[in-house]
């Protein structure tokens, strides 16, 4: 390296926020060419850059060692101002390591040794520990100071660490516009000086803005860059990235997801040694506990959270991190109602109203607004809970004041608040105003998301506020308010398609992939051979497809064709005028109790049905029941006990369910909305339905959708039917089913993903036997197995115009997994959602060997022009004659959507 030692110390501090590996290697050449020049400064210079990228990429003792170095070289040069560069960095360390007074002392100590640019940077050293102490008037005070100076001396490798740190406090401070300013002008500064490390920095600071402004795709997107460049070149910053993923995770109700995160994020802060950030990421998993109802673990990483935050003078974050163990102390109190109101509390997770007060009043001290808000809905609630109903409208009056400002998801709160404010006065209309005020900011920033499972998880934050609307439409009893509100909180996801480029060929191919990756799973297993790598790679692969999804953005919302605006259900006139001899039953549940609203022949009725819990109870033994009428079995009169047992379980439910709204339904079709328990029944079983005509559907706004979409769509009049390998008899009833319509039908090798996709683009009917997966943690990788692999939920999006009628001969393809607010997800939700106006499906598991007869009859029906629900309602009559195992299939089967036959 033939550069001054000038240059060559420039060049070695700028690769030090660049390349900290690279940088590494090339500076032992450099301080062996020092030592042997005598060149104390250069030395000094050296250990300085070496001692920044150890913070980066190895220890915090490495870092500390070699900054001790550069200080005492440059002291032994005479050099009072490099030693006090090489200060305020040793600052950053003790920073790091959590003693916050230390940090503060160094660059105390390093002050008076600079001048000009140097007092800037010491400047903005000390703003970074203000910020970590949430001291955020302090710390723009101090990048008043360093801005200008160091834009004037040129100073652009300190500039835009300074730009980027400056953008956070923005953030903290809610001033979005002002922190995308700084992270976009660091972000240019980063580019054009080549600084790889200190970009992706950046790109992580614009993840976390973005999920602040609660712009999911885009915080994916910066996210995921950032995470890519901090695991390659292997540096601290990936904990903090890892922290605000998890931040990101709990904000889109991804849960689970986020309590994995949380776990690996404590794991790499202590790995590190970050101690500074240990107990922030202590807090997260204190939080995503709280959400699983692991109050324990709650409150106990919260309080060590509070205790490591206290030792580093973080007044600010003790606060938080108090609410949160607080909060689930209230929560396991909370069944008892043991509840306090003077004092501090007793044992056993008891909070008292005061308590919670003082909580949110330091959390709007200490600047955590969301935090604060939701703090006083608890105090409100205790208060009530505790008949101080002033002491209740107090905290709702102070929560709602925010909700003209503010994250969308912090709003939404206020104007809860808001709403409670105003029923507790009296003005009903006005809390009415208010819940749906909630409701539209939620839906708007629900459009902006274009991946389905971010959509429904979305959606748990806007259950308690829909539930207040319902509650006061019961209270007032009138049917046609009850059904308005049950929409609004209802299967909102569905009405609106997910985001997907015409052709997007990354997902395409990574689906191939994943395909050939659990073909060859399966050829592992029946072979005896370790399966391990490729399980890892089907990991990896579902991984990357559902992250590229969730990045997708959704601009505008694109709902089903020809269904109504998804900002509001239907109205009931135009419901009515749908359904002509139909009846419609739409289930309620609040607070564990049914309702029914039926509509029929124009006129609506509201029935109250009881408690939840029997109907709970008589469903989970349904399945049982039925599984074991259709083993073969050789045990004497265990069919018969089978039978016994379903017919009394069925008549029970008919009981609780249908028979006390005889009346209004009489001998009509059916469409039935279900809710919470009843998702997943089977409802031919029951007395009521017996040979009638059902059409299920997750909500009658989604079904108004269909029923209106049969007038204006046109398809080519296809059938498309297609059977899937290992499944007994899926062969020989795809060729039945084939035969009745006079087409081929794809087996074999014929019968892979992207054929099947191909043919069930735009058809007017498809067929697929096939063996049916619930995937266990995403259920959008539930899957129909085909040749080539698993038919994907993702794979069905791709679809640019979904089949009109669908029948699954596959096991629980007719089953949801249920969200909170009754948001739905699988294979039958997502045919729906892309606008299938029909599907017939199983709601439970079925002997697959058994389902021929039913759908040979089924398809005769439909061939013959019946439409799908009562073709469905007549085979299983059909088929229920011909012996119990027979029956026991058939029953399983249920018509979701809107009825609709075949083109004549």
């Amino acid at each position: 390296m033939s550069a001054s030692p000038p240059d060559l110390a420039t060049e070695l501090l700028r690769l030090a926020e660049a390349d900290p590996a690279r940088l590494t290697s090339l500076a032992t050449e450099v301080a062996r060419r020092a030592r042997a020049g005598g060149d104390l400064e250069l030395g000094s210079s050296v250990h300085r850059a070496l001692g920044i990228a150890a913070l980066h990429v190895t220890d915090l003792r490495t870092a500390e060692r070699h900054l001790r170095d550069a200080i005492r070289l440059a002291v032994r040069a005479g050099s009072p101002g490099l030693a006090a560069e090489a200060r305020l960095r040793l600052a950053f360390v003790r920073c790091v390591q959590g003693r916050m007074e230390q940090a503060i002392s160094e660059v105390e100590l390093a002050l008076p040794d600079l001048h000009g640019a140097g007092r800037a940077r010491a400047e903005a050293q000390r703003a970074v520990i203000f910020n970590h102490l949430r001291r955020p008037e302090d710390a723009l005070a101090s990048y008043r100071l360093a801005v200008p100076v160091l834009s004037r001396a040129g100073d652009h490798l300190w500039l835009q660490r300074v730009l980027s740190n400056r953008g956070i406090v923005h953030g903290y401070r809610h001033e979005f516009a002002a922190a995308e300013s700084d992270f976009q002008e660091a972000e240019r500064l980063c580019r054009r000086l080549d600084l790889g490390l200190s970009l992706a920095v950046v790109w992580q600071n614009l993840g976390w803005l973005s999920a602040l402004r609660g712009e999911v795709p885009a915080a994916l997107r910066y996210l995921d860059q950032a995470e890519q460049r901090f695991r390659t070149l292997d540096t601290h910053q990936l904990c903090w990235t890892l922290a605000d993923r998890t931040e990101l995770l709990l904000s889109a109700g991804l849960i689970a997801e986020a309590r994995e995160a949380a776990e690996e994020t404590v794991q790499e802060f202590e790995r590190r040694g970050r101690k500074v950030g240990l107990p922030e990421a202590r807090l997260l998993l204190a939080r995503t506990a709280y959400l699983v109802r692991d109050h324990e673990e709650a409150v106990r990483e919260a309080r060590r959270a509070a205790l490591a935050f206290g030792r580093q003078h973080r007044r600010e974050w003790v606060a938080v991190a108090r609410f949160v163990a607080l909060r689930s102390l209230a929560a396991m109190s909370s069944d008892d109602r043991a509840v306090s109101t003077a004092g501090r509390g007793g044992r056993g997770g008891r909070v008292s109203v005061r308590q919670m007060e003082e909580c949110a009043a330091e959390l709007a001290e200490t600047g955590w607004p969301a935090a604060e808000v939701e703090a006083r809905m608890i105090a409100a609630r205790l208060a009530v809970d505790a008949g101080r109903p002033a002491r209740a409208e107090r905290q709702w009056e102070i929560a709602g004041r925010r909700r003209h400002r503010g994250p969308a998801g912090e709003r939404i709160h206020a104007w809860h608040a808001e709403a409670l404010l105003r029923l507790a006065g009296g003005n009903v209309r006005g809390a009415r105003s208010a819940i749906r005020t909630a409701l539209r900011l939620h839906d708007e920033h629900r459009a902006t998301l274009g991946a389905t499972d971010l959509r429904a998880h979305a959606s748990e934050s806007r259950v308690e506020v829909a539930e207040l609307g319902l509650r006061l439409a019961l209270r007032d009893g009138v049917p046609a308010d009850v059904l308005t509100w049950a929409e609004r909180g209802r299967a909102r996801h569905l009405l609106m398609r997910p985001a997907r480029p015409a052709h997007d060929r990354h997902l395409a191919e990574a689906l191939a992939q994943l395909r050939l990756t659990v073909a060859r799973i399966d050829e592992s297993r029946t072979a005896g051979e370790d399966t391990g790598a490729l399980v890892e790679r089907q990991i990896t692969l579902e991984r990357e497809i559902r992250d590229h999804c969730r990045r997708q953005e959704k601009t505008s919302a694109e709902p089903v064709p020809t269904a109504p605006s998804p900002t509001g259900p239907v109205p009931l006139r135009q419901v009515a005028e749908a359904l002509g001899e139909q009846a419609l039953v739409e289930f309620v549940q609040v607070d564990d109790v049914l309702h029914a609203i039926t509509l029929a022949g124009g006129r609506s009725r509201l029935h109250a049905l009881g408690p939840a819990a029997p109907v709970r109870t008589l469903i989970d033994r349904v399945p049982f029941a039925l599984r074991r009428l259709a083993r073969r079995t050789s045990v004497p009169g265990s069919q018969a006990a089978a039978l016994n047992l379903l017919r009394d379980t069925v008549a029970k439910l008919d009981a609780l369910l249908l028979r006390p709204l005889a009346a209004d339904l009489r001998d009509r079709p059916l469409v039935l909305v279900p809710s919470g328990p009843i998702q997943a029944l089977p409802w031919s079983l029951l007395p009521s339905c017996a040979g009638r005509a059902i059409c299920v559907s997750p909500s009658a706004t989604l079904w108004y959708a269909g029923s209106q979409a049969g007038r204006s769509r046109t398809g080519d009049g296809r059938v498309v039917v297609a059977a899937g390998p290992g499944l007994p008899g899926a062969r020989s009833e795809a060729e039945g089913v084939a035969s009745i319509h006079a087409v081929p039908a794809l087996v074999d090798d014929a019968a892979g993903a992207e054929a099947v996709l191909a043919d069930l683009d735009g058809a007017a009917l498809a067929h697929v036997a096939a063996h049916g997966r619930i995937h266990p943690s995403n259920p959008l990788f539930s899957s129909l197995r085909l040749a080539d692999g698993p038919l994907t939920v993702y794979d069905l999006e791709r679809l640019r115009r979904a089949p009109e009628i669908v029948v699954l001969a596959a096991c629980d393809t007719g089953r949801f997994v249920v969200r909170p607010g009754d948001e739905l997800l699988g294979l039958s939700a997502t045919f729906l959602a892309l606008g299938t106006r029909t599907i017939v499906a199983p709601v439970l598991s079925i002997l697959d060997t058994e389902s021929t007869t039913l759908m040979i009859a089924l398809h005769k029906l439909l061939a013959a022009g019946h439409s799908t629900a009562s073709a469905l309602a007549q085979a299983q009559q059909q088929v229920a004659r011909d012996n119990l195992e027979a029956y026991a299939v058939a029953a399983g089967f249920v018509c979701l959507g809107a009825d609709s036959a075949m083109p004549s």
